[in-house]
């Protein structure tokens, strides 16, 4: 298969090695020259602007963006427009808005797919969990994609119409929050309670058989390793907050409670205007482990 990625930040690119390495042929663009020419280095064929590259591509056209979400990506789509039919597929990769991504599909002149990429910057080793929203025809068409840049066949699935892999991929997002905000709580207890512990012992015996292990708490324990027990110079400050923020208003359109990942949520929001809490410190953190954001250090 012959894809086209639009879009070569950390998860662009991966989404271009991966999909190289399964043996398809990938034709790139980014507005930087220098994240083409990473990605022809890899293998794939450069192009130098989206009209370039869709002429580069075959009758049936087959587009994957993985662009910030937003005003890019209708941009981008714009672009688009006067080369696209109702033969060809675009795919968005992104952390869209699930309503954003029901208005596209609706006036996209191709079969739209909103596709939620969950795995971060781990995804190049491991490949990424895939969440997908569209037609089904869509679908079936780039599953050998999908298989190459999830985690294989397991690692993908339509969710259902269009928006429903965005907003899946919301809610999940929404869950994150809590689970980290758990274990930042779990983690502070330890911290200031009456004994002096490695936290990367208690981390690595967790991660051995307990019923709380997974790989957040894996990322809990190589935090502790590489920062040390203390945390260090790691900040008080959680970044990030859309895709939660989106969750709990969904919430409370459909009246389902949602307090851990409202508090989770109101913390990341609180970290902003103080410092001190462990546990929003070590949320900081986590953010690296899984998805290499910068973390904001202490003075």
């Amino acid at each position: 298969m012959q894809l086209g990625v639009i879009g070569l930040g950390r998860m662009g690119q991966i989404v271009v090695d991966r999909t190289l390495e399964a043996g398809h042929d990938v034709v790139a663009f980014d507005l930087e020259p220098e994240a083409v020419a990473t990605a022809a280095d890899a293998g794939a064929e450069p192009a130098d602007s989206i009209e370039d590259l869709t002429d580069r591509l075959g009758e049936d056209k087959r587009i994957w963006l993985m662009v910030p979400a937003g005003d890019a990506v209708d941009a981008t789509l714009e672009e688009l427009e006067p080369h696209l039919d109702a033969d060809d597929v675009v795919v968005d990769g992104g952390n869209s808005y699930f309503e954003d991504s029901v208005r596209r599909a609706e006036s996209c002149p191709a079969a739209y797919l909103d596709c939620g990429t969950s795995g971060g910057p781990a995804g190049a080793e491991l490949g990424f969990s895939l969440m997908v929203g569209g037609p089904e025809w869509a679908y079936a068409e780039l599953e050998p994609v999908f298989d190459a840049v999830a985690t294989g066949p397991d690692g993908h699935e339509r969710m259902g119409p269009s928006g429903s892999g965005h907003y899946v991929k919301m809610i999940h997002n929404g869950v994150e929050y809590a689970l980290m905000q758990a274990y930042g709580e779990g983690f502070e207890l330890l911290h200031e309670g009456r004994y002096d512990l490695d936290l990367e012992a208690v981390a690595s015996v967790w991660n051995n058989g307990a019923v709380i292990r997974s790989w957040l708490l894996e990322l809990c324990e190589e935090a502790f390793r590489e920062e040390g027990t203390d945390l260090g110079t790691v900040a008080d400050r959680v970044e990030g907050g859309s895709t939660g923020t989106w969750t709990v208003q969904e919430a409370l359109e459909q009246e389902v409670p949602l307090p851990l990942i409202y508090t989770a949520l109101a913390e990341r929001f609180g970290s902003r205007a103080d410092d001190g809490r462990f546990s929003r410190r070590l949320a900081n953190r986590l953010r690296y482990g899984f998805g290499r954001h910068e973390v904001p250090r202490r003075e």
